[in-house]
């Protein structure tokens, strides 16, 4: 068993490499079919019908994408005699490739996949899905950002904040709330690619940065639910003081580190004279910060109610597995003010 699941693992890996280093579509089409090939099994290793139910989702959706990747580089090959992943010339197949590309990252109006996905695994495979799983798609949308039509982009991005912020409203599963943050920080992303697609890799990357230690004390205090929340303090005091950081830092509430790439969006498009979007994600994004409040207010703030049938949740085992990677929330909690140009 532990052969097999380094072997997925190292395919897994492999895959998205050989994505973000592809020159050609063919060669890209190829490593993502195995990327999706070899994450199915990690999300089904779980003997439950709601984890069989998520991998089939996942695998009828990244299917799509890739026929609509394949279908767009086909079209694209036909008119420019070239499969050159930077040749997209045609506005209608760098469309194409827009929606398949963003279908395999989960934003909308391709994100209907995501939060149940997320929901039917478990927390490693969740955070897996929303940070590894992005950096193949993200790194072709950033080798096309030339030959993608502005609107579209401004227009999902838009869409992706504003759903991203209303979806994960009146959740109280954690699973899917980071679901609908990964749609919304996604829409962040999409929105100023085209206007200055290295902006976009920065968010990207913080956003990975935040989520990754995010996930690790969600699996740390075995913390699955807002009411789980409320006795995560029991378990881990450090834990829940860093948990209630992480998650002000994916709001963007300054001087943590969500606040920089937003800061420098917003800078942007303010350059670029879309003021009104500026404003409008801006607003949307206060939909987001009410859910990350919410839920750092029942980690930090809330006592629950004790009572003698209530779980005993500091007799639990900490994951000691688990604790190597934490040290980076380290990055994720302050602000970095040198990057802003």
């Amino acid at each position: 068993m532990q052969i097999a699941t380094i072997m997925i693992l190292s395919a897994v890996i492999t895959s998205t490499i050989l994505a973000t280093m592809s020159n050609n579509w063919l060669l890209a089409w190829l490593s993502l079919e195995l990327n999706t090939l070899m994450i199915l099994p990690i999300i089904s290793k779980t003997k439950h019908p709601r984890a069989i139910e998520a991998a089939t989702k996942y695998f009828i959706t990244q299917a799509t994408a890739s026929c609509l990747l394949l279908l767009a580089g086909t079209a694209n090959a036909w008119l420019t005699g070239t499969w050159d992943i930077t040749q997209m010339s045609s506005k209608y197949t760098s469309t194409i490739m827009l929606l398949a590309l963003t279908m395999k990252m989960g934003t909308v109006p391709t994100h209907f996949w995501l939060p149940e996905v997320l929901q039917g695994s478990t927390l490693l495979t969740a955070l897996l899905i929303s940070t590894w799983q992005k950096i193949a798609p993200m790194s072709l949308l950033f080798i096309m950002s030339n030959n993608t039509q502005p609107g579209i982009t401004l227009i999902m991005g838009a869409l992706s904040v504003i759903f991203g912020g209303w979806g994960g409203m009146n959740q109280t599963q954690l699973r899917k709330m980071m679901a609908y943050s990964s749609i919304a920080n996604m829409g962040w992303t999409i929105i100023i690619l085209t206007l200055e697609p290295k902006i976009s890799m920065i968010n990207i990357l913080i956003y990975i940065t935040v989520t990754t230690p995010t996930f690790l004390l969600m699996t740390l205090t075995s913390t699955k639910t807002l009411q789980n929340m409320t006795t995560m303090w029991s378990t881990s005091p450090m834990a829940t003081t860093t948990t209630a950081l992480l998650l002000l830092s994916m709001a963007g509430l300054p001087p943590l580190t969500g606040f920089l790439p937003k800061l420098i969006i917003i800078n942007e498009l303010v350059a670029q004279n879309l003021a009104p979007m500026a404003i409008m994600i801006l607003m949307s994004s206060l939909l987001s910060l009410t859910f990350y409040l919410r839920t750092a207010y029942l980690t930090t703030i809330l006592t629950p109610p004790g009572s003698a049938t209530s779980t005993t949740k500091w007799r639990q085992k900490m994951n000691s597995k688990t604790m190597v990677p934490v040290p980076t929330a380290t990055a994720a909690t302050p602000n970095m003010p040198a990057l802003i140009p």
